[in-house]
């Protein structure tokens, strides 16, 4: 039985972005771990300065203006950053959500076509 490849494209951004938001975080607390820190407590507060939608929205520019990512990547940004969500933020403004979202979407993206990808954009968020 063959599997159909289905393209990004295809896929809804809100979805991807659940997704991504998954990975990402996933991602993140690996690099919290290996980075030596043992208390949770510890971890969490450390994760935030990751994982907010400020923090995403930062690691984003960074990631756009250092072209560390590819055509088809920025396309997917593009389309997260464009898509209307279906719930409001609470703590910061449309934009910055946006592109939080738009992040997500694209280690959403990732995960699904090109893992591999995730580790160099991941190095690339570590400073390394």
């Amino acid at each position: 039985m063959e599997v159909r490849r289905v393209n990004y494209k295809e896929i809804n951004p809100g979805v991807l972005a659940y997704l991504g938001d998954a990975v990402y975080e996933l991602e993140i607390r690996k690099f919290l771990i290996d980075a030596g820190n043992k208390k949770v407590s510890d971890m969490d507060k450390k994760a935030i300065s990751y994982v907010s939608a400020i923090s995403q929205s930062k690691i984003l520019d960074d990631l756009i203006d250092k072209n560390v990512l590819t055509e088809e990547e920025l396309n997917c940004v593009t389309r997260a950053r464009n898509y209307t969500p279906h719930s409001k933020p609470r703590h910061v403004d449309i934009k910055t959500y946006k592109k939080a979202t738009a992040l997500e979407a694209l280690f959403g993206m990732l995960y699904i076509y090109n893992k591999e990808r995730i580790n160099v954009i991941m190095e690339e968020i570590k400073g390394e």
